[in-house]
Formats: structure tokens, sequence, C-alpha cells
């Protein structure tokens, strides 16, 4: 992992983005202790190795304020309440869709709160928290829209930043319960069970 890391910053350095110092683990901490989350292993090192500079597409750990954390940290789990109130979203594995929208709502809640927690890198690009999931794949997460962006944080980096998108194949990417299933379609109620590995892009 810590190869990985150190890879990923090299070419993010290479590539124009700019670094502060990297966070102390006293940051690291509190950060976690106040907005109730702690960062997966890989990202916690990409962070402590430096901290990637340019609002507001990369988060700024050290100086953002609290409720602009908490947003990034919140968007993909209200975003998904967000299609359910507009856009009719209801994953295939919540089961029957109750017809009151509070009720959905909280049967929404209870099961978001059961998938594993997301943690922004890049814009909406996501790396989960869980460190059963590592190294994480890179989710692009808007609303429900969510595909992989990278198997990992470096196949991110040549993605996004050196314009690698269509090399093929891809590297094996780990299955991250509902965020994976999302991302191949397996949750849409027309394609229940019938699970790929192939990874969607934009």
């Amino acid at each position: 992992m810590r190869d990985l890391v150190d890879e990923a910053v090299r070419r993010l350095r290479v590539a124009g983005v700019g670094f502060e110092p990297g966070l102390s683990d006293q940051e690291v901490d509190r950060l976690q202790d106040v907005l109730g989350f702690e960062f997966g292993p890989e990202h916690r090192a990409f962070l402590q190795t430096g901290v990637p500079t340019g609002e507001p597409a990369w988060p700024n750990w050290r100086g953002a304020s609290l409720e602009v954390l908490r947003g990034r940290l919140d968007w993909p789990l209200e975003s998904a309440i967000f299609d359910l109130r507009h856009n009719d979203f209801w994953p295939a594995s919540w089961g029957a869709r109750p017809d009151d929208e509070a009720e959905r709502i909280q049967v929404a809640r209870y099961h978001l709160a059961l998938a594993p927690r997301l943690v922004p890198l890049f814009s909406h690009r996501y790396l989960t928290a869980d460190p059963i999931y590592q190294p994480s794949p890179v989710f692009s997460v808007y609303q429900t829209d969510v595909i992989y962006y990278g198997a990992t944080i470096l196949n991110w980096v040549e993605k996004e930043f050196e314009g690698k998108k269509t090399v093929e194949p891809w590297p094996p990417v780990i299955r991250v319960p509902f965020w994976s299933d999302l991302a191949v379609g397996a949750e849409s109620e027309d394609l229940e069970g019938q699970l790929t590995d192939q990874p969607r892009r934009h």
C-alpha cells in the first residue's frame, strides 16, 4: 500500500498538483473525532504524505470549515436521499418500496447507514473508509450515478490526471457492498442478480 500511495503522489506532482505538508497524527485524529468518521488506511497514508491543494476540487482538510467538510462527507448519502425524493431511486436490495415518502426515507437512511462509509478524495471522487476494502476503488459519486473511476488510487491518477481512461484491461476491482452494486448496475430492479465485474465509465 505504501508504494502505491507514494507513486500516486509522485505522479500527481508530475501532473502539476501542488501539495502542502502532510497531516500530522494529531490533525487526522482531530478531524476524525470532530467529524465522526475514519480515513481508510491508504487515504490516511496519502494525506499524511502530502495534502493536495486546489479548492474546491481537493478537500481542504486543514483549512476548510467543519460545515464544508461535513457536507462533502455527507454528499453520497444525502444525494441518494435527493434521488429518492425526486427521481424515484429505490435499490432492489432495499426490498418493497413503501408508498409513504417519510417511511421510504426512514428505510433508506437505515440501509445507507449500513453501507461502507465513503470519504471525499477529489471533486466527487471518493474512497471507502473501511479497511476491509483496501486498496479501495475510487468511486465517482454524483447523486446515485455511481461509477468506478479507478481500481486503486494509483489507477485513478492514471485515468484522471494522465489521460489513460481507455487503457484496457482494468486491474481487478475490489467489490464494496452497495457502492459497487450501483457502479455496475446491479441495484437496478431490472438487473437484480446480474452483477458483473466490468466497470462502468463516463
